[in-house]
C-alpha cells in the first residue's frame, strides 16, 4: 500500500495508545519549526516488544565475527587470558555505547538512528557523510568479510583435504555470493524474509553447539591449555587495543534496533531493557564460545586455522563434525543477506530523500523491489573484494563505525549542551558517553598508527563525500547541467521501474 510522505508533517503511528504519546510529540515539533528538512510522516504500527527487540540486536550482531575474528584478537594479545579479558572488555564497551544510543532513541524516536541523530545536531552534511561512509565503506566492507567467511567454510567442506581455502576461489564464491543475494533481493524478497528466521536460529545453534563441546571437553578433564593462560601475553598498547579492534567486529550491529525504533511499543522503556539484555547475552555467549575454542584447541591451532570454528568441530564432534561448516554457512549466509537487503534499502531511502541519484530511488513495478539500489550496492561489496588481507577488511569497517559512533556520541553531549530541557525518558550518568567516547579516541588513534595506510584510505573515503555533497546536493544546478547521462539513464529506467521519489512503497 502506497502513501504520500510530507516534509512538513510529524511522525506518527497508526497506534497511539501505548501510553507515551506524549514521548512520540517530544521535539520534533520544535526542531522542524527550526529546520525546514524535517523528517517525512511516517505511519508504523508498535509490533516490537522487549522479546522482539533483544531478537532484532543478537540477528545482526551474531554473524561472521565470532568465528573469524577469534584467530586476529589471539595474534594481537598473544594468550589465552588475555584474549577472554579483551572479549569481556569488548562486550562491556558495546554495552556502553549501546546505552547511549538508549538514551538517543528515546530522545529522538525517529526512524534511521545514527542518520538522523546527525542530521538533528549537525545538519545534512554530517547525516550524508554518514550515509556515504556506510554504503562504501562500513557495511559494504563488512558484508564482503562476512560472504568471504562463507566461501571459506564452504570450500573446506567440499575439499576437507585442504588446508586453508584458497584466497582467490574464496573470493570468486564470495562474489558469487554476493551476485546471488542481490539477484535474489531484486526478485524475490518475500521467500528471503520468511527464511530469515531460519538463519538466526542456525546462528544460535552453531554457538550453542561450541559451547556445549567446549564444557563437556573441560569437564572430561582436558584442563592443559589453561595451565598457564598468560603465557605469551603482549602488554603493549598498540596490541591490545588491535586485539580488541578485532573483536569488536564481532559486537558490531547493537546501534541496529534505534532503527525500528518507531516499531517498538513504549520505547522508553522496551529499548534500554532489550538493549542491556540481549548486549549482556552476546557477551556471554562469546565469551563461553571463545573458553571452548581454547579448551580443545591449542594458540598455535588457532593461529594456523582459517576456519576455527570447523576446526574445532572436526577434533570434537567427530564423524558429526560436518555439522559445523554447515551450521556456519547458513549463519554466515543469513549474516550476508541481511547486510545486503539493510544496505539496498539504506541507499534507496537516501536517493529517495536526495542524496543519491534519483536513478536509484526506482523501485520495480513487478516486484516491488528497489532495483538500482540494489544492484549499486552489490557493486560497492564486489569492490571491497579486492582487498587482499581479511584483518585491513575488518579494520576499515571498525574504524569507519569508530567514527560514525563517536560523532553520534558527540551529538550526545550537544543535545545536553544545546537542549537541556528535551524529555529524556532514559537518560545515562554522564561518566558513561565520557568513558565511551575517550574509548573511541584512544582506539582510533592506536590504529591510526598502527596501520596508517588503511586508516588513511577510510579517511579519504570519508573526505570524498564532501565534493560529492557539494556537487549533487548543495549544487542541484550544477549537478543537473553535469550530468544528463544520469538523466538519461534516470528516464530509460523509469521505462521498465516505477519512480516514488516521495512516496513509500511496500518493500517487504
Amino acid at each position: 500500500m502506497m502513501e504520500r510522505w510530507s516534509s512538513n508533517t510529524r511522525v506518527s503511528t497508526d497506534e497511539e495508545s501505548d501510553g507515551d504519546d506524549h514521548e512520540r510529540s517530544y521535539q520534533v515539533s520544535d526542531i522542524k519549526a527550526k529546520d525546514e528538512d524535517s523528517i517525512g510522516s511516517v505511519k508504523l504500527k508498535r509490533k516490537l516488544g522487549v522479546f522482539e527487540g533483544v531478537a532484532v540486536i543478537i540477528g545482526c550482531v551474531v554473524g561472521s565475527g565470532i568465528f573469524v575474528s577469534p584467530k586476529g584478537v589471539l595474534q594481537y594479545s598473544g594468550s589465552i587470558g588475555l584474549s577472554l579479558a579483551v572479549w569481556v572488555v569488548s562486550g562491556l564497551l558495546s554495552m556502553l555505547g549501546a546505552l547511549c544510543f538508549a538514551e538517543l532513541g528515546t530522545m529522538i524516536p525517529e526512524s534511521g538512528g545514527m542518520y538522523s541523530y546527525l542530521f538533528r545536531a549537525f545538519g545534512p552534511v554530517p547525516a550524508f557523510l554518514y550515509m556515504w561512509v556506510t554504503t562504501l565503506t562500513r557495511n559494504s566492507a563488512g558484508t564482503a568479510v562476512i560472504a568471504i567467511t562463507f566461501a571459506n567454510y564452504f570450500i573446506q567442506l567440499v575439499l576437507p583435504d585442504c588446508e586453508a581455502a584458497p584466497e582467490i576461489p574464496a573470493r570468486l564464491f564470495a562474489a558469487a555470493l554476493i551476485c546471488f543475494l542481490t539477484w535474489i533481493n531484486c526478485t524475490n524478497v518475500r521467500w528471503v524474509a520468511r527464511v530469515q528466521n531460519l538463519f538466526t536460529v542456525a546462528k544460535m545453534g552453531a554457538l550453542v553447539i561450541i559451547i556445549v563441546a567446549g564444557l563437556y571437553h573441560l569437564a572430561s578433564g582436558h584442563l592443559e591449555n589453561y595451565q598457564s593462560p598468560l603465557a605469551g601475553t603482549s602488554w603493549t598498547a598498540v596490541a591490545i587495543s588491535t586485539a580488541i579492534y578485532q573483536s569488536l567486529f564481532s559486537y558490531t550491529g547493537w546501534d541496529y534496533l534505534n532503527v525500528v525504533i518507531e516499531e517498538m511499543k513504549n520505547p522508553s522503556r522496551n529499548l534500554p531493557f532489550s538493549i542491556i539484555l540481549s548486549t549482556s547475552l552476546i557477551t556471554l555467549l562469546y565469551t563461553l564460545t571463545n573458553v571452548a575454542y581454547f579448551a580443545v584447541l591449542t594458540p598455535t591451532e588457532m593461529l594456523s586455522s582459517n576456519a576455527v570454528a570447523m576446526t574445532f568441530g572436526s577434533r570434537v564432534l567427530g564423524v558429526f563434525g560436518w555439522t559445523m561448516p554447515v551450521f556456519v554457512m547458513l549463519s554466515t549466509f543469513g549474516a550476508t543477506h541481511s547486510s545486503v537487503f539493510t544496505q539496498s534499502r539504506l541507499i534507496f531511502v537516501g536517493a529517495r530523500r536526495g542524496h543519491f541519484p534519483q536513478a536509484l530511488s526506482l523501485v520495480s513495478i513487478r516486484n516491488y523491489t528497489p532495483v538500482p539500489a540494489a544492484i549499486f550496492n552489490g557493486l560497492t561489496i564486489l569492490a571491497m573484494l579486492v582487498v587482499p588481507d581479511i584483518s585491513s577488511l575488518i579494520n576499515y569497517t571498525a574504524f569507519s563505525a569508530s567514527v560514525m559512533h563517536l560523532a553520534c556520541i558527540s551529538a550526545l553531549f550537544w543535545f545536553r549542551y544545546k537542549h537541556p530541557e528535551w524529555n529524556r525518558p532514559f537518560k545515562v550518568p554522564l561518566v558513561i558517553p565520557v568513558v565511551f567516547w575517550f574509548t573511541q579516541v584512544f582506539i582510533m588513534v592506536i590504529t591510526i598508527v598502527l596501520a596508517p595506510l588503511g586508516v588513511t584510505g577510510a579517511i579519504a573515503i570519508i573526505l570524498m563525500g564532501l565534493p560529492v555533497y557539494y556537487l549533487t546536493i548543495y549544487r542541484q544546478d550544477v549537478a543537473r547541467c553535469s550530468s544528463p547521462v544520469m538523466e538519461k539513464m534516470t528516464i530509460a529506467l523509469q521505462k521498465v521501474f516505477f519512480c516514488l521519489p516521495e512516496d513509500r512503497g511496500d518493500l517487504h
